[in-house]
């Protein structure tokens, strides 16, 4: 049977500052807010929505380049488009705000999609499980021990068994902290930390087996990702139970790939929002799954609950305080955990979120 094509009729861009909670950092940077780039896509009697957390320079790049290249072609056929924007950035160099740029369109391309043919975007990916774990992410440098405390106990209590940590900006005081968020996890509770970087190989190395002492089962970033063989070097010394992750900087398949080739993780990091979309993520996956490694999802949780359910590869999902709170503010429908996972809506087509446009309005830039 012949379908009917369903050309893009309009790609439009806007971008929401939104303030934190508090000041935040990490090892290596300090943010007060956080900005967020919507794309709608119109086609037929159906519309989609797709996000990345960039900045509005990516806004912009949207309007002025790409949602003419995506206009008209047939919203079912997303590969094309996503080609096509890959080609016309040539110039501009695909790492950073291009590739943010095409996956906040790539990922309104499969919501409408998805929504064109009313299913939830798992069903259209295929669900590999019916539901991703999450761990609770947060416990920023810039926290007291008693706001660190609260915050990732409030998770664990609430039967999320995984929480994840900032160290490395004041390293004197990091093996204390990690000791704090430990005592208020308890023991059953999976820890992590997330050094974004700031450690030199030898520092990563003696951190290591201080944090394993307490527990920590995830080390997040030891290094500068970029250093491959640090990274491969503090994964081969690292206490037995520690899992070494990066990649959520990746931006294309050559990046994953030779993140891989350098045996630099034991668990790969991809980001939809940063991958050039649910496009590049689910590529990103089929890189990790031919190593043989597991998939970690980095932020977004609403962007990426379907795709991580639908990626064989993948093992959890990063349950961010900030997108969280961003998510759970400007969209009806954004999942929260049962039971420490995330569940994709069955009953709602694409990602399962509807846009709360005048809630957004006072944010917008």
């Amino acid at each position: 049977m012949k379908r009917e094509s369903a050309p893009i009729e309009k790609i439009s861009a806007s971008a929401y500052t939104i303030p934190t909670d508090a000041p935040e950092s990490d090892g290596t940077l300090e943010w007060s807010s956080t900005t967020l780039v919507l794309v709608e896509a119109h086609a037929g009697s159906a519309s989609g929505i797709g996000y990345s957390y960039a900045n509005r320079a990516t806004c912009v790049l949207i309007v002025d380049t790409l949602a003419r290249i995506v206009e008209g072609r047939d919203a079912l056929d997303v590969a094309g488009a996503w080609n096509a924007m890959v080609a016309a950035i040539r110039n501009l160099g695909r790492p950073g705000i291009s590739s943010m740029a095409i996956a906040a369109v790539d990922n309104a391309l499969w919501d409408l999609k998805a929504r064109l043919l009313d299913v939830p975007l798992v069903h259209l990916l295929g669900a590999a499980r019916a539901a991703i774990p999450v761990y609770g992410s947060g416990g920023f440098t810039s926290y007291s021990d008693a706001r660190l405390a609260k915050q990732l106990g409030n998770w664990a209590s609430s039967g999320i068994r995984m929480v994840k940590m900032k160290v490395g900006r004041d390293p004197a005081a990091d093996v204390a902290r990690v000791r704090t968020a430990r005592e208020a996890i308890g023991p059953d509770t999976r820890l992590f930390v997330d050094a974004n970087g700031a450690y030199s190989r030898k520092e990563s190395l003696g951190f290591a087996q201080a944090y394993a002492e307490l527990g920590v089962t995830w080390f997040e970033e030891p290094v500068v990702s970029d250093d491959l063989e640090g990274l491969r070097l503090i994964r081969d010394r690292a206490p037995a139970p520690m899992d070494i992750a990066a990649g959520e900087y990746g931006y294309d398949l050559v990046y994953f790939r030779r993140m891989c080739e350098a045996g630099a993780v034991d668990v790969l990091q991809a980001d939809a929002t940063r991958c050039a979309g649910i496009t590049g993520f689910m590529r990103a996956a089929a890189v990790a799954d031919s190593f043989h490694l597991p998939l970690s999802s980095h932020c977004a949780p609403s962007i990426h609950a379907h795709a991580c359910c639908a990626a064989s590869a993948a093992r959890h999902l990063e349950y961010f305080h900030d997108h969280v709170r961003i998510e759970q503010m400007l969209f009806d429908g954004a999942l929260e955990p049962v039971q420490g996972a995330l569940h994709p809506a069955q009953d709602r087509a694409g990602f399962g979120i509807t846009f709360k446009a005048a809630d957004a309005r006072q944010y917008a830039v």
